[in-house]
């Protein structure tokens, strides 16, 4: 970097004196005899010169921006594993620990693969409003040069891996509805099917250049999700919430105590994640730039006001703040300022931060135990509940002076949010949400059926009791004999 410096400050130095020494000799030699090619000799010099500095500034930038996306998708992996892996594996009896992990650990694995193969190609590849093409089909194409569709400054083979890990952890966030009693058989051909049927169209739907609901390459709905409100939680939140109700209840629920066997795990995996989000959404910049830094901000003051929104609720409710609930309340947060963090002040983030974590907090303490259901790790109260009042939320907060998204013909900025003074948002916001509900509930619907007559979902009673660590991968985590 110094050397680089050096090197752009001589070119600068010599650029100038170039200009100089030339307007001086225009200044100074005789009428009739303008040396011309001594002249056109200088100019020339000159705009290599000018050309070789614009290109190394060009690289520099370039290589900044590589950096900080590669830091980001190491980020973003490490909120699967350890971060998921640890939350959830807390949150579990201890004869499911383990188990429970594998199923954060094999999304790394599977989801890889299937992104590899052809999931990025039919995210990312245009096609039509709701999928995209085959023209990256195993990758075929994705290299060193950029995509200037998606990110113009990082070669789009680092786009690519970026994406992946969203990708990731997604599937991996609906397996805390069904823990306890999946196989894992089962687990595996649902999730290959899911990342096909229900991330892969929603993404291209948001992300994708002429997807239904891009808001900046062409979509018919324009719907402002900066890092995976509709497409990350929106979705797993409903397809787990569809999980819990198909599979049923776990043997003993609610009848039987089920608390978590170790909170220290999952406040681990709590800090994990809070710091992996950082990736997830100041990255969703795709450049180490201000929005990035606007971004990062307005992720952190989200978690930190729902982890005070939900800690007092449950406070004056139950009398107590509990560390779990603080902790669950901080990825309320997290979730429901991701589609906002590119689009939103500091402030509004605080706002959307606070209602998420009430909202979240009742949703987990009140609703769910309302209708019943078994959702064991609260996906669908912290995510998808999460998810869609901050996809709606940042149809309210979104502005223009953070992230100008929407121009007119000359370039000039038009009103993003509700408080910008586009109410129009506000309904596309909705349109979103209300298709990422509807594609997860009847897409994880067809899935569980098919995956139900092919392999069965739920393990044995006795395998349930015994608990899935030994009778699904025929270890235990822990060894209390030893």
């Amino acid at each position: 970097m110094p050397r680089l410096l050096t090197r752009l400050f001589l070119g600068l130095v010599l650029v100038v004196g170039l200009a100089g020494g030339r307007g001086l000799a225009q200044t100074s030699a005789p009428a009739d005899n303008p040396a011309p090619a001594a002249q056109a000799a200088a100019g020339s010099n000159t705009a290599d010169r000018v050309a070789q500095l614009e290109q190394e500034i060009a690289d520099a930038r370039s290589s900044g921006d590589n950096a900080w996306m590669l830091t980001s998708a190491a980020l973003v992996l490490m909120m699967t594993g350890p971060g998921l892996a640890l939350f959830y594996g807390g949150l579990v009896r201890k004869k499911n620990v383990l188990a429970t992990m594998m199923q954060s650990f094999t999304m790394m694995v599977l989801v890889t693969v299937l992104w590899a193969l052809f999931g990025y190609s039919l995210v990312f590849h245009g096609g039509g409003g709701f999928l995209g093409g085959l023209g990256y089909l195993f990758l075929k194409g994705v290299g060193a040069a950029p995509n200037p569709d998606y990110a113009a400054t990082i070669p789009q083979q680092t786009f690519m891996v970026y994406q992946l890990m969203f990708a990731i952890i997604t599937p991996g966030l609906i397996t805390g509805a069904f823990a306890e009693r999946m196989k894992f058989s089962a687990m595996l051909l649902f999730m290959t099917l899911w990342t096909i049927i229900v991330y892969d169209p929603m993404a291209h739907m948001v992300w994708g250049k002429g997807g239904l609901l891009n808001a900046s390459l062409g979509g018919a709905v324009p719907t402002l999700d900066f890092a995976g409100g509709t497409v990350v939680h929106v979705t797993s939140g409903v397809s787990a919430l569809v999980c819990a109700l198909y599979l049923g209840k776990r043997l003993g629920y609610p009848k039987e105590p089920m608390p978590p066997h170790s909170v220290v795990l999952s406040f681990i995996g709590a800090c994990l994640l809070w710091v992996g989000w950082f990736g997830f959404n100041a990255g969703s910049a795709l450049a180490a730039g201000s929005l990035a830094s606007s971004a990062f901000v307005a992720t952190h003051f989200g978690a930190a006001a729902a982890a005070l929104g939900w800690a007092a609720a449950e406070w004056l409710t139950r009398g107590k703040a509990s560390v779990l609930g603080a902790i669950s309340g901080a990825v309320a947060g997290l979730v429901a300022i991701t589609p906002a963090s590119g689009f939103v002040g500091p402030m509004p983030a605080l706002v959307i931060g606070l209602i998420a974590g009430v909202f979240c907090y009742f949703m987990v303490a009140k609703v769910k135990g309302l209708f019943g259901y078994d959702d064991s790790l609260d996906v669908f109260g912290v995510h998808g509940a999460g998810g869609t009042i901050g996809a709606l939320l940042t149809g309210v907060f979104a502005s223009q002076a953070v992230n100008a998204i929407y121009k007119d013909s000359k370039g000039n900025a038009l009103p993003v949010g509700l408080i910008d003074g586009n109410a129009h948002q506000l309904m596309n916001q909705l349109v979103g949400v209300v298709i990422a509900w509807a594609l997860a509930i009847v897409g994880t619907l067809v899935i569980l059926k098919i995956v139900d007559v092919v392999v069965g979902l739920r393990v044995p009673a006795e395998q349930e009791i015994q608990g899935l660590d030994l009778s699904q991968h025929g270890e235990e985590g822990y060894n209390l004999e030893v």
